[in-house]
């Protein structure tokens, strides 16, 4: 056991971080290579000792407290981070959050950190979309670890497949047909991810093949799909619910109103509006070819037909 790397996981009960366990845990040559230590808030919870019966040290880590993360990270070879804007909606905590967690892997001396990060919107677009604030945070973040000469990779999630659960539902029209309404042109490229089921695929990936992605970035998504695909996929795997299924492009007044009404601050649903409108132009990657992070993997990542066939939400429907 001692001769393991440990490698240490934020979020280990989340979906991002279970992932991440899950896929080393059940691979051999990974799970031989590291052993898991799982940073959580509370250890005694189900979820944690459910992961510490299968050998993973759950420990209490707050990403507020360098004190705290020392304690934590004292001892890892490898670490995977994640942290997440839309529980507090603040950028400068995020930034603060992520600067301790990086903080704190210089000092103890970690061989590899894997940071869930995003692309700069704002410098990407050259200011036209200056409020997507949960990218930008994340990018700045990856920046300061950058400059503190960490050996680092980036692990950078495309568009949650989950993100369909809400934005994706049947019209309050007859005949009700499943409706995605997105502030986009309907040939926009979205570049689909499953996190629950295929975080782990890439960060086991990146873990295992240090030396070929340190000071780069993976690009975790399976494919770009045009928005207008989505409920075609649909309409293809569940032959009765997406009779008519279709794409619908909002105006961003139309779009914000909605949020707005479902109780989101105003600038919350102008980011999340900057969020769908720069991706036509831009690209969620800027662009970027998924050909060499889809060949890092040694398992294949979820397609959106899959998705539909195993959510919650959709996986009854006919």
């Amino acid at each position: 056991m001692s001769d393991k790397k440990v490698l240490v996981v934020f979020g280990a009960t989340g979906n991002q971080g279970g992932s991440v366990i899950k896929s080393i845990l059940s691979d051999p040559a990974a799970a031989q290579e590291f052993r898991i230590r799982g940073i959580t808030r509370d250890p005694s919870k189900p979820n944690a000792q459910a992961l510490t019966a299968k050998g993973v040290e759950c420990v209490t880590g707050d990403i507020n407290n360098k004190e705290s993360l020392t304690k934590a990270l004292t001892g890892a070879h490898s670490v995977y981070a994640v942290t997440n804007y839309w529980e507090k909606m603040d950028h400068q905590l995020e930034v603060q959050q992520g600067k301790n967690i990086a903080d704190v892997c210089k000092e103890v001396g970690v061989q590899h950190l894997v940071w869930s990060a995003l692309i700069n919107v704002n410098k990407l677009t050259n200011g036209k979309f200056p409020n997507v604030y949960h990218f930008d945070s994340k990018a700045n973040i990856e920046s300061y670890i950058r400059s503190l000469g960490i050996p680092s990779s980036s692990f950078m999630p495309g568009f949650y497949m989950s993100n369909l659960e809400t934005m994706f539902n049947p019209s309050p029209e007859p005949p009700n047909a499943y409706t995605l309404a997105l502030p986009m042109p309907p040939t926009t490229p979205l570049p689909f991810f499953d996190a629950a089921d295929d975080t782990g695929k890439y960060v086991k990936a990146m873990v295992m093949k240090r030396d070929q992605v340190l000071g780069k970035r993976v690009l975790a998504a399976t494919n770009y799909y045009p928005a207008e695909d989505v409920p075609k996929i649909f309409a293809q795997v569940k032959k009765e619910a997406g009779k008519g299924a279709q794409f619908v492009r909002l105006d961003k007044d139309t779009y914000k109103g909605f949020l707005t009404q479902a109780g989101m601050p105003e600038f919350a649903a102008q980011e999340l509006y900057e969020n769908m409108a720069f991706m036509d132009e831009f690209g969620y990657y800027g662009k970027e070819s998924l050909a060499w992070s889809l060949s890092l993997l040694d398992e294949k990542p979820t397609s959106l037909a899959e998705y539909f066939t195993k959510a919650p939400k959709f996986k009854d429907l006919n």
